[in-house]
């Protein structure tokens, strides 16, 4: 299916190519300055705690609807071996093969194209098997600290989850800012609770990915009216699944990562972090959320721990 007109449109309105120069690869993380970094760092009050991440584990968040994005399968590659000859210190190491999306995770810039190009107007052709990403690799991202939102759509609704077929919309967050009573600034970064984890960690795998509620194909106008830095969830898929707009796939990833160049996340757990923002009634922090530096992927895990 040809991305239809209504596509096209938004992705004029929220395109960033070349805002940060022509060799700029890491896009709306620019917006994350010294400043800002010195202003989220006054966010911390009590010094709590929050961590984000899902465990790494082989009955992780993929059914297989994705091939090749598997789950972590860790395998001990010696165990108290005495490496130095009997009686030295012995030692237990591990190795773990995995989908580099298939938990907690940042989506790379390069981690979706159209039109046969990535951001800032690069040619999709430089991922390769082999090269992988030539630009706009994860490791390029560095590191990811800044001020954190929540934006609580679910209990801003008297929710604990929103409905597997609901589409958040820019109303949904504008209306979830007021809740909080919090304005999403520039090099923020937004992260968008739906509930939707709650499925997930009861034992439903299937039932977590499908149907989902997600971001609406509205939402980039509204994150980059605001000059966010990076958006994350508590979903699979980012976006409402099945999509809102019939046939049209992730096209919320598209004008996130090839037209905008926001880092996005997913499979964020943020029930705790809800819990949390409601008992103190404040809905910034900092957030620190370091990509592992796979060179030239186009996905990455991450453990981001909100402190509040």
């Amino acid at each position: 299916m040809t991305l239809p007109a209504e596509f096209h449109d938004i992705a004029k309105r929220v395109n960033n190519w070349g805002r940060w120069g022509a060799d700029d690869e890491i896009g709306t993380l620019n917006l994350i300055t010294d400043e800002v970094v010195r202003a989220a760092a006054a966010e911390i009050r009590s010094g709590r705690r929050i961590p984000l991440a899902l465990p790494l584990k082989e009955d992780g968040v993929q059914a297989g609807m994705i091939p090749g994005r598997i789950n972590p399968l860790h395998t001990m590659v010696q165990i108290n071996q005495e490496l130095f000859g009997p009686g030295t210190v012995a030692c237990s190491d591990d190795a773990v093969t995995m989908g580099l999306q298939s938990a907690t995770h940042w989506d790379a810039l390069t981690h979706v194209s159209h039109s046969g190009r990535i951001y800032n107007g690069r040619p999709a052709s430089t991922i390769t098997a082999h090269g992988r990403a030539e630009f706009s690799g994860i490791d390029k991202a560095g590191h990811i600290v800044s001020r954190g939102v929540l934006l609580d759509v679910a209990r801003a609704k008297g929710l604990d989850r929103l409905p597997g077929g609901h589409a958040v919309t820019p109303e949904d967050l504008a209306e979830a800012e007021e809740f909080g009573g919090v304005t999403v600034r520039a090099g923020d970064i937004v992260l968008v609770r739906t509930g939707q984890i709650q499925v997930y960690l009861a034992g439903d795998k299937h039932g977590y990915g499908f149907p989902s509620p997600g971001l609406s194909v509205r939402t980039p106008e509204w994150f980059h009216a605001r000059d966010v830095a990076a958006v994350a969830n508590d979903t699979l898929t980012f976006e409402i699944f099945p999509p809102e707009i019939e046939n049209l796939w992730l096209p919320v990833h598209a004008l996130d990562l090839v037209e905008m160049g926001m880092h996005q996340g997913q499979n964020w757990n943020l029930e705790k972090l809800s819990t949390a923002c409601a008992e103190e009634n404040r809905y910034a922090f900092l957030l620190s959320a370091m990509p592992e530096p796979f060179v030239g992927a186009v996905g990455t895990p991450v453990a981001p721990v909100a402190i509040l």
